[in-house]
């Protein structure tokens, strides 16, 4: 999944639960339930997330919606190794891109 946001510094909740398809109280109860989400609060305690907390949005997004984890096992699988775990993930994305494109161009022929 590629999630389709404008190329800035901090994103608010609303535009991150927008860009996913889901609701802010999701978002809010994965940032309880997994330690890689930390977003940035301001002095009112609104979230502002971060490109990097948005990678790993997606990451959980795609252990828990589209491969089937449960929340402790994308917890579990996010432990056992982190490093690879988002290069295999960033591998998925680049993949899942290329065929987009491919599908694309056969469309267009």
């Amino acid at each position: 999944m590629h999630v389709d946001l404008p190329q800035k510094l901090y994103y608010t909740i609303g535009e991150v639960a927008d860009a996913f398809g889901v609701n802010t109280s999701l978002i809010r109860f994965w940032e309880k339930e997994f330690d890689i989400l930390k977003p940035k609060k301001n002095a009112k305690g609104n979230r502002r997330f971060t490109p990097e907390d948005i990678k790993n949005l997606e990451l959980i997004y795609h252990l828990v919606k589209v491969r089937g984890f449960t929340l402790e096992g994308a917890k579990t699988y996010l432990k056992k190794e982190p490093a690879q775990t988002m290069s295999k993930f960033e591998i998925i994305r680049k993949l899942e891109a290329i065929k987009s494109s491919l599908i694309q161009l056969k469309n267009d022929l």
